[in-house]
């Protein structure tokens, strides 16, 4: 590659420009970013609707002129090598990298849409980008009522938050646990403790069957000619109707479903699509020309969806189109997070947690566990053979940086027993 060639990288989230720092000036970078906004890490916006931090703390490093802000690329010309976008300019490539991200997932709820329409109700809220956090915080004060739909990372993340702003919250789960992907049993069960004690109503194995609103089902006035159609009285969410009939009084309702790869680009492109776009050890898809990074790729049949992981993919393809490639095996992923009042340190308001590898043990796996119900911590690794296949750590995580190394080296640990005490980080 040299700084002639031309890389254009639809996404201007995380691994978008973590790519084009990378690439420097080995070659003629831009960046289309849909959004408007200063690019921002995405993993802090539950720290901006707590009023922890403001939007501008979550600030990415400045971009540069490679980044162009509110353009929306719609449609990928192979044969031109060329990337069309909504301002009707056109954007040639040598090398094209997508990284288009993830969207929330809208649950096929009954009443969150009108027949034909794609308008969310007045109160209900996707948690995603800057935009939803936004139009979130101005909705929250203090005594509104809140329910949270989905108890993974996302919904704990969001019912925290709005806790801390004084809403009055209720977080559904369909499934049997919060965080199952990352979390055991137990370690769930301290997670749910520690949530209702900043007064979050938790209901598990409960599914949401729909939303009740006022107003009109759909806009039916007449507009006068150059005007928008608008309703006199929008639709507004008053409750959340779960499965058994049961009705939730709702002013502001989270939907934190999960997300979905961005995939329609690549897709109407004709390039391979199973849940993410599918790529090779280089991230490249099946156009030698295209590679895929971040949230929106699959490599090795794994969308990991993390912030870690699409860093790493974007360090590895700029290795690759500097012509110093090195096969990406896949990202051994780590979550971390810290739940508690905005300003709070360690204590009843406060818990750090972090889940890595599978924290669900196979027949023949040894586990060793340690808690303490007094400081409230709770350690568990999984153990398959010699070496160390997961853990859960909560309340405590001094230990949690040489566990991960260890685990990530994929080496036996020497001192098992002092990896899980307080010191065996040091």
């Amino acid at each position: 590659m040299t700084s002639q060639e031309h890389v254009v990288v639809i996404g201007g989230g995380l691994a978008g420009l973590r790519l084009a720092d990378r690439l420097g000036p080995a070659a003629t970078v831009t960046v289309l970013g849909e959004e408007s906004h200063v690019p921002y890490n995405r993993v802090l916006l539950a720290e901006v609707l707590a009023g922890r931090y403001a939007p501008e703390v979550t600030a990415l490093p400045a971009p540069g002129p490679a980044l162009r802000r509110g353009v929306r690329a719609v449609r990928v010309d192979r044969a031109e090598r060329a990337v069309h976008c909504d301002d009707g300019t056109v954007a040639p490539y040598d090398t094209l990298v997508l990284a288009t991200g993830s969207n929330a997932v809208l649950p096929p709820l009954r009443g969150l849409f009108e027949p034909g329409g794609r308008e969310l109700p007045d109160g209900v809220h996707a948690f995603r980008t800057m935009d939803d956090c936004l139009a979130l915080s101005a909705a929250v004060r203090p005594g509104v009522r809140a329910v949270v739909i989905g108890g993974g990372l996302l919904g704990v993340s969001a019912a925290r938050a709005l806790a801390a702003r004084g809403a009055v919250v209720v977080l559904a789960q369909q499934g049997e646990r919060l965080m199952e992907r990352q979390l055991d049993a137990d370690a769930s069960a301290l997670l749910a403790t520690h949530l209702s004690g900043l007064g979050v109503e938790i209901h598990t194995e409960c599914r949401v069957r729909g939303l009740v609103t006022t107003g009109p089902p759909a806009a039916r006035v007449r507009a006068e000619p150059g005007t928008r159609r608008r309703a006199d009285a929008p639709r507004k969410v008053t409750h959340v109707e779960l499965a058994d009939g049961y009705r939730l009084e709702a002013d502001v309702v989270v939907l934190a479903c999960g997300v979905r790869p961005r995939t329609g680009l690549a897709r109407a492109a004709g390039l391979e699509v199973r849940t993410g776009i599918v790529v090779d050890d280089h991230l490249r898809t099946g156009d030698p020309r295209i590679h895929a990074i971040g949230d929106c790729a699959e490599h090795a049949g794994q969308v990991y969806g993390l912030a870690g992981a699409a860093l790493e993919q974007a360090d590895a393809l700029a290795a690759v189109l500097t012509g110093a490639p090195a096969p990406y095996t896949g990202t051994r992923a780590l979550t971390r997070l810290t739940l508690g009042a905005p300003g709070a340190g360690a204590g009843a308001g406060h818990l750090d947690l972090a889940a890595f590898g599978e924290t669900t043990p196979r027949p023949g796996d040894d586990v060793v566990r340690l808690a303490d119900a007094t400081r409230r911590t709770y350690r568990k690794v999984v153990l398959r053979g010699d070496l160390l296949v997961g853990g859960v750590l909560l309340g405590e995580l001094s230990t949690v940086g040489a566990l991960a190394r260890t685990w990530e080296g994929g080496e036996p640990p020497h001192d098992l027993f002092h990896l899980l005490t307080d010191d065996g980080g040091h």
